[in-house]
C-alpha cells in the first residue's frame, strides 16, 4: 500500500452521515455498486442503510462506526459493536473503486485490533447473507468460520433492501481474536 494513500482511522460523527450513506449504498447497491465485488444489486433493491440507521450506530454507547479515510475522503468503514466477550463487525463497506487493492484487508485487520484491545474481545461475530458465496469465501479465507446457524431476512421491511429471491437468509460468521 501506497506510503502517501495509507488510510487514516478515526470514529464517525454526525457531520459524516452522508459521506457513509453514500458510500455504503455504492459498495452494495445500484449500478455504481457493480465497480466493485462485494455488490448486491442481484439480490435486492433499494436501499443498504439510511441517515437514520448510520447515525444510530454512530450515537449508540456500545458501538462505533469506524470510519477510514484517504487524502481527506472517506473510503471505507465498519461498525464495531461490544457485545460482552464478543464484538459484532457490520455495516462494512469499500470505496468500489478501491476494491480489490487490499484497503479491506486492512480494516477488518484494524477492526479486531480494535475490538480486541478496547474492549477485551475474545471472538468477532458477524452476519453475512447466506448466498453470497463469493463474499463468505472472502472472510473465510482472512479466519472466520461458518457456524449453520442463521437468522431470517427482514422480507418486508423495505429499509434492509427488496429481495430480488425468496431465499435469502444471514449466517453467522465467527473469529478467535487470540
Amino acid at each position: 500500500m501506497d506510503t502517501a494513500a495509507r488510510p487514516t482511522f478515526r470514529d464517525a460523527t454526525d457531520t459524516d452521515v452522508d459521506d457513509l450513506v453514500a458510500l455504503i449504498e455504492s459498495a452494495y447497491r445500484g449500478d455504481s455498486s457493480r465497480a466493485g465485488w462485494t455488490t448486491e444489486a442481484d439480490i435486492l433493491h433499494g436501499q443498504r442503510t439510511d441517515p437514520e440507521g448510520v447515525l444510530e450506530v454512530i450515537k449508540s454507547t456500545d458501538s462505533r462506526l469506524l470510519t477510514v479515510e484517504r487524502e481527506g475522503r472517506i473510503v471505507a468503514c465498519c461498525q464495531l459493536e461490544h457485545r460482552g466477550e464478543h464484538a459484532y463487525f457490520g455495516m462494512f463497506a469499500v470505496s468500489p473503486a478501491l476494491q480489490g487493492a487490499g484497503l479491506g484487508k486492512t480494516v477488518i485487520a484494524e477492526a479486531e485490533r480494535q475490538a480486541r484491545e478496547t474492549w477485551g474481545a475474545t471472538e468477532m461475530h458477524m452476519t453475512v447473507i447466506s448466498v453470497r458465496e463469493d463474499l463468505i469465501a472472502w472472510y473465510e479465507r482472512r479466519g472466520y468460520r461458518r457456524t449453520g446457524r442463521t437468522t431470517p431476512f427482514p422480507y418486508g421491511d423495505e429499509r434492509f433492501g427488496i429481495p430480488q429471491r425468496d431465499d435469502l437468509q444471514f449466517e453467522l460468521l465467527v473469529k478467535p481474536l487470540a
